[in-house]
């Protein structure tokens, strides 16, 4: 019969507290990670670049069109005209 004293030291168990062991990521990970997170960025910049581009355009028209004394109305007014005589 043995007894408990000369079986050896006891195995550690893990305990919810203790952290996993985590493995470092490769450089492909690293990479593919770093691409997802551009590619997340460049979309939200996009989503928020493209209207103001589109408004600052616009706004460049209005303004433009107001100093040299006339409209995006009065001009399409004129192509129409034009159209109309041909």
């Amino acid at each position: 019969m043995t007894s408990e004293i000369h079986e050896g030291p006891l195995q550690a168990s893990r305990t919810l507290d203790a952290p996993a062991t985590v493995s470092k990521a490769s450089w492909r990970e690293k990479r593919y990670q770093r691409r997802r997170r551009r590619v997340w960025f460049e979309e939200i910049l996009g989503w928020i670049l493209v209207p103001v581009i589109v408004l600052g355009c616009y706004w460049f028209l209005e303004v433009g069109l107001s100093a040299l004394g006339t409209s995006p109305a009065a001009i399409m007014e004129g192509i129409e005209a034009i159209l109309a005589s041909l």
